[in-house]
């Protein structure tokens, strides 16, 4: 089986900063990509940014020039600094790593972690 766990939540004032981390563990042969989605009270899960198993990295508008992902493909684990942060990233995010796993050939398993709350609040 396959875990992803997230790391550095927690409560910060507008305009600080935080860093997430997500590490996938398990019968791993290879990761496709990884990403961070986020999901607000009464509000759908969206996306925030992911990185693929080349570098390239995509974001959504509202946090661009502001977050940044990066990715160490030796240890499985992708981080999300966020910077600049507003009252309207208050929201649990969540991490998802696509995974071929060990002797399941190329299929690619999409799992999530159970969400780190970051609220943004002065």
């Amino acid at each position: 089986q396959v875990q992803v766990v997230e790391s550095g939540g927690g409560l910060v004032q507008p305009g600080g900063s935080l860093r997430l981390s997500c590490a996938a563990s398990g019968s791993i042969s290879s990761i496709n990509a990884m990403g961070w989605y986020r999901q607000a009270p009464g509000k759908q899960r969206e996306l925030v940014a992911v990185i693929i198993s080349g570098g390239s990295t995509n974001y959504a508008d509202s946090v661009k020039g502001r977050f940044t992902i990066s990715r160490d493909n030796a240890k499985n684990t992708v981080y999300l600094r966020m910077n600049s942060l507003k009252p309207e990233d208050t929201a649990v995010y969540y991490c998802k790593a696509d995974v071929k796993r060990t002797g399941w050939g190329n299929s690619v398993f999409r799992y999530w972690g159970q969400g780190t709350q970051v609220t943004v609040s002065s």
